[in-house]
């Protein structure tokens, strides 16, 4: 008898057939809903949720496995499914847990059918909430206890298929405290505007979502703090952030080099006579982008180690783990193109859109001059 398959290996096998419906999502930018009707009958939609409200309360490293995994057949639906993963990993959260409720509710639906959740944080106007500022989304309390929810979020990835949305909101008190609110979809005054159209992660459905005075019950607020008191934000989180965004653009850069060895193998010029994987420089190309997997693999394990010991990162140091990762499976791709030249640049190949996928991670948060900033001045002392 075979034994049964890790979450690792089912997501590999299920990447597959992501990597064959790829370039049709990413050319017209539609979303892959059946990739995740696939996710959930393999039951890694409720992987990172804890084992109490009946996930299966995987590690960091089994959930950067699967991420990782399912990048490497279509990054845009990795980043959905990492969205997915952060909020059922912060249920779970010792010092800042959900209302017990309302976590059971999320999960099992996720169990019943494809629900997905993701925070909704960026605004036109703010930008990232990691970079301060106060929200324009308002929640205004009502005389019965409940909430009226209004304003626009913007790159809310996976908006066509979420049924959870996590918005960040300030409320209307003089003095006004900011969190997050739990908000179903499809509710009275909320609608989706197809907005997304980026160079990569096409089908990520990162949409404008619109809240346009929405009535949300008492307990819609996950917790309200006043602004100052939310401080760096929660340091745990942001590792684990880092390591999924690690391992996901790892996984478009090791698409890039599955594809360049297949492409070295059998492309053979009349004039050379032999495979480009004949030839030294070839095989010195492909050696510096293995290197830069390599790297980056150990800073992911080494990262996950650190987490899954409890130690809580500050913010430079995960940082740095995402920055150096990003930019290495950028290089990494980049190599990929130059060993293959037009061939790799050419529609008809995935190359290109790796080549594409693949810049949408030195964006996320954290950026680049943030996290230096914040090494330099623990370096500095200050």
């Amino acid at each position: 008898m075979n034994a049964p398959l890790s979450w690792g290996q089912t997501a590999r096998a299920l990447a597959v057939e992501f990597a064959a419906r790829a370039p049709a999502h990413d050319l017209d930018g539609s979303f892959p809903f059946r990739n995740f009707d696939d996710l959930h009958a393999a039951g890694l939609l409720t992987l990172a949720a804890p084992v109490a409200y009946g996930g299966q309360g995987a590690s960091l490293g089994q959930l950067t496995d699967v991420v990782g995994a399912v990048a490497h057949g279509d990054p845009a639906t990795a980043l959905v499914l990492t969205m997915q993963y952060m909020q059922h990993r912060g249920m779970g959260r010792r010092h800042k847990p959900w209302p017990e409720a309302l976590a059971r509710r999320v999960v099992q639906d996720s169990l019943q059918r494809v629900s997905l959740s993701n925070a909704l944080r960026v605004e036109p106007e703010l930008g990232t909430p990691a970079r301060g500022g106060l929200a324009a989304t308002i929640a205004r309390r009502q005389p019965d206890g409940g909430w009226r929810l209004s304003g626009r979020k913007i790159y809310s990835t996976g908006a066509p298929i979420l049924a959870w949305y996590l918005v960040w909101a300030r409320t209307d008190d003089e003095q006004p405290r900011t969190g997050f609110f739990l908000v179903p979809a499809g509710l009275p005054g909320t609608r989706i505007e197809n907005t997304w159209d980026h160079l990569g992660l096409r089908a990520s459905g990162s949409h404008d979502i619109v809240f346009e005075d929405v009535l949300l019950p008492a307990d819609a607020p996950l917790e309200l703090r006043a602004p100052a008191d939310w401080g760096q934000g929660d340091l745990l989180m942001q590792g684990e952030m880092a390591a999924f965004f690690a391992a996901l653009y790892t996984g478009v850069a090791r698409a890039a080099r599955d594809w360049v060895v297949g492409f070295l193998h059998d492309r053979k010029p009349s004039s050379l006579g032999a495979a480009l994987s004949t030839l030294p420089r070839a095989q010195e190309h492909l050696g510096q982008i293995e290197a830069l997997l390599k790297v980056n693999q150990r800073l992911i394990d080494s990262l996950v180690s650190d987490l899954e010991a409890g130690l809580e990162p500050n913010y430079a140091d995960s940082g740095i783990v995402k920055s150096v990762t990003t930019h290495n499976a950028l290089q990494a791709v980049q190599q990929a193109v130059a060993l293959s030249s037009n061939h790799g640049l050419a529609r008809r190949n995935p190359l290109e859109r790796h080549l594409r996928d693949v810049q949408c991670g030195v964006v996320h948060t954290p950026q680049d001059d943030s996290v230096h900033i914040a090494a330099g001045r623990r370096a500095l002392g200050l």
